[in-house]
């Protein structure tokens, strides 16, 4: 028996060593909470003293402390405040947290040092509120000039009953508020990326096939116009833009709106998920692993977080997104990411449920510091899109066209909720050349295809250390096409 032993013990040590698991480089950890207090979290920050801030959707706020080391059983949780109005943002600045409710910006401070907070202060309350279960409003952290940034969901679905409902709002640190950028739908998160500029996600809806990241370009419009009745009464961002046509393509419509913004990225539905929420950026320096400057997004039904990388063609936003950890236990709303290289996710199943299977959560997940076999970047060509790795390839599988496939395809721009998708593409992949230093390849396509997504799978692609990609599966979305 102990041959038999020995080979299978073998064959299963070589098994694990070909299918790597998520959970081999970013466990998910659960924050201990043993008072069994209802965590649905709508928010998260933290602290240059460590600690970490969770607004919950009900109102609370709590304290988490202890949670950097490396056992994150000694997490501990106190409340900080209570009695807000559904929370779903957090900053810190100075002494002082910063939480978007629903109805306002308010400034929470301790003066006592007795760990709860005893002065709230509204910053802002520009902006309406009817009672409508859709009127959620999601707070950043601070931007570059020292603003924070309210995204507004419209009344429902289509329309805009109160005040600057499908609006994004920056406020002041004076508490000066300026209308930003219309055409919003249902927020699920804000956030900056790198270089500081401010990204929401989107849900799936009217005049939204899918769920998607897009740039709040301010005096930008983000092509929904059921806010756009409320020009009326700012003339911050200029004139009110015109209506798109029911039923068009993204695309053509950027030709006749001139401050129409496409999404940067798509974030396919079913395939993704099915609602974005959270945007946080690696600027940890490597201590999260490779992907440094990249966004992650977090989602609420299907319980995961996805990695996004972004750049510019011609000015305008695109780029990849590649799924990147699940199996949270419940569906992530708030994300945060600790200068020393700690993200925590929380979030609830409350109103759509989510895969997670479980009422809420709040999880941290750590590197290991083994690093996965994965797709780095994607980025657009003239004549297709090269790859970057995170570990040298194996040129044989790399540098074959077979290992790949590829579709491409959009949805229709248009008034009714989300759609299928549409204008279907299937490009041919003509050659795969690698690198000379084996990190990355170029994979040239034919044809591309301007506002389409590219979805491209790398299933036969393997490292020079025979392992396959941890994520083989990437979504490209051209916005623009590169010039020779």
């Amino acid at each position: 028996m102990r041959p038999v032993l020995l080979t299978f013990l073998l064959g299963t040590s070589l098994l694990r060593a070909a299918d790597p698991t998520e959970s081999d480089y970013y466990p998910i950890q659960p924050i201990p909470n043993p008072d069994k207090l209802v965590l649905e979290i709508g928010a998260l920050t933290h602290t240059p003293d460590g600690r970490i801030f969770a607004a919950t959707r009900r109102g609370d706020i709590f304290t988490v402390k202890n949670a950097l080391g490396p056992d994150v059983s000694a997490a501990t949780l106190t409340r900080y405040a209570s009695g807000l109005h559904e929370c779903l943002g957090l900053a810190w600045k100075g002494n002082s947290l910063y939480a978007t409710q629903r109805p306002e910006v308010t400034r929470l401070t301790d003066e006592n040092n007795d760990g709860r907070a005893d002065v709230f202060e509204t910053l802002s309350d520009q902006w309406g509120i009817s009672g409508d279960y859709h009127e959620y409003a999601f707070g950043s952290d601070f931007d570059r000039q020292g603003n924070l940034w309210v995204a507004l969901c419209l009344t429902g679905s289509f329309s805009s009953q109160t005040e600057y409902r499908g609006w994004a709002l920056r406020v002041t640190p004076e508490g000066l508020t300026l209308p930003s950028v219309c055409g919003l739908r249902s927020p699920g998160g804000i956030g900056y990326n790198a270089e500081g500029d401010a990204f929401y996600t989107d849900n799936q809806g009217p005049w939204n096939g899918s769920s998607s990241l897009k740039f709040l370009k301010p005096g930008s419009f983000a092509g929904h116009p059921g806010g756009n009745d409320w020009f009326k009464v700012t003339t911050e961002i200029g004139d009110r833009p015109p209506n798109p046509n029911d039923n068009s393509r993204m695309v053509k419509e950027r030709e006749r709106i001139p401050t129409l913004i496409p999404p940067a990225v798509m974030l396919p539905h079913a395939r993704i998920g099915q609602s974005p929420t959270a945007i946080i950026c690696d600027t940890t320096g490597g201590k999260f692993g490779p992907f440094q400057n990249q966004l992650f997004v977090g989602e609420q039904c299907y319980s995961n977080i996805s990695r996004v990388s972004l750049e510019q063609v011609n000015g305008v936003y695109q780029g990849v997104v590649i799924p990147f950890v699940e199996g949270f236990g419940s569906g992530i709303i708030g994300m945060t990411l600790t200068p020393d290289g700690k993200m925590f996710a929380g979030g609830s199943d409350r109103g759509w449920g989510s895969r997670g299977g479980k009422p809420y959560n709040l999880d941290r997940v750590v590197w290991t510091g083994k690093t996965p076999f994965e797709i780095l970047n994607m980025k657009a060509a003239p004549d297709g899109f090269t790859l970057s790795f995170t570990a040298p390839v194996d040129p044989a599988s790399a540098g074959n066209p077979a290992s790949y496939a590829m579709e491409a395809w959009t949805w229709a721009y248009r008034e009714e909720y989300g759609g299928p998708e549409v204008d279907q593409v299937t490009p041919k992949i003509t050659a795969a050349t690698v690198t000379p230093d084996g990190l990355g390849v170029s994979l040239r396509i034919s044809p591309l295809t301007k506002g389409h997504v590219h979805y491209l799978n790398s299933s036969g692609v393997r490292s020079a250390a025979g392992v396959p990609l941890l994520h083989a599966d990437a979504y490209y979305t051209l916005n623009e096409i590169p010039s020779p």
